[in-house]
């Protein structure tokens, strides 16, 4: 009986093999055409989906093109276009970046396009000091954006408030010039007289007159903030590596913008306590953040603002108005 079952399992095994040895031309065959069928698909998928990309210059694996990045742009940019045409493709990191380098092709992306182009990616330094992109340069295209677009458009930058701030501007101006008359017959420093002005018109438009705020501390933070949005950092080109924040600067931008709210927060309770208190006088002119705290009262979804909106803005108007 053993040798019965010791025959049949030979035979069990060699025709398994012969099974085998026929099967593995046809399976390797249909593994082929398979294989072949499905780079196809994906090659008709990709190409559709994804249309092939300007030309540029070859990088390095990972970094891309960032050690051949030159610091005149202007004249990298230049050079490249006189090789591979007006539109340039450059890999900064994971990033792929297009470059535009045509008056009639900067025309077509930036107004007649503008609606497809307006997204852009938005820095580390910059999710953390507007609330996760909550002003108009960062904020994506969408009905929030639209909204928040012709708020600042229709209300805050209309003939009517740039007028409200007039007696502003022209107050400062003339304090300059009696600053400076008052020095004649000695020598006077213009770019500080320039600067301290500018400062000042700065400060009024956006907040009015407000003792309490140093200007000279509030110039050097906000040198300070540009300094550190304006560092390259490499969890914008790599933003895998953002939880990490390898250079510390979205932990740095954190420590110094919270500084700028606490001073925005303060200044929005004091004007809130001067307004219920009822000492609150009516004026000719009206600054920045009344603007912005009378649409953040309308109480209407459609056409005011939340209080993290009004700091950033706040921030990002102060931010513009220094550069």
């Amino acid at each position: 009986m053993s040798n019965l079952h010791d025959k049949l399992a030979i035979l069990a095994c060699e025709g398994w093999s012969w099974d085998c040895h026929a099967l593995a031309p046809l399976m390797a065959t249909g593994l082929a055409i398979f294989c072949c069928a499905w780079w196809l698909w994906r090659g008709m998928k990709f190409t559709k989906i994804n249309p092939p990309l300007p030309p540029g210059p070859l990088g390095l694996p990972i970094i891309g093109n960032l050690p051949f990045i030159q610091p005149q742009l202007h004249r990298y940019f230049s050079d490249l276009s006189r090789i591979y045409g007006p539109i340039i493709k450059l890999r900064m990191g994971r990033m792929i970046v297009i470059v535009i380098n045509s008056p009639s092709l900067a025309n077509e992306v930036l107004k007649v396009q503008d609606a497809i182009f307006a997204n852009r990616d938005i820095p580390a330094a910059a999710v953390v000091g507007t609330f996760g992109g909550l002003n108009i340069a960062w904020r994506p295209k969408s009905p929030g954006y639209n909204r928040l677009r012709k708020l600042v458009v229709c209300e805050i930058m209309s003939k009517q408030s740039l007028d409200a701030c007039y007696v502003l501007h022209r107050r400062e101006v003339r304090r300059m010039v009696t600053e400076i008359h008052g020095k004649v017959g000695s020598l006077v420093n213009i770019d500080e007289q320039l600067s301290a002005t500018a400062l000042r018109l700065m400060t009024s438009t956006l907040w009015g007159d407000d003792p309490s705020q140093d200007l000279i501390e509030l110039r050097k933070r906000l040198g300070e903030f540009i300094i550190t949005f304006a560092t390259p950092n490499v969890s914008d080109l790599f933003p895998i590596l953002a939880p990490f924040d390898l250079q510390g600067i979205e932990s740095k931008a954190k420590e110094q913008l919270s500084w700028f709210y606490g001073v925005f927060e303060s200044m929005i309770k004091n004007r809130r306590n001067i307004g219920d208190d009822g000492k609150k006088k009516e004026k000719i002119s009206k600054d920045f953040m009344q603007q912005l705290l009378e649409l953040h009262q309308r109480g209407d979804d459609n056409s005011s603002l939340s209080l993290n909106e009004v700091k950033a803005l706040l921030l990002v108007n102060k931010f513009n108005l220094t550069l």
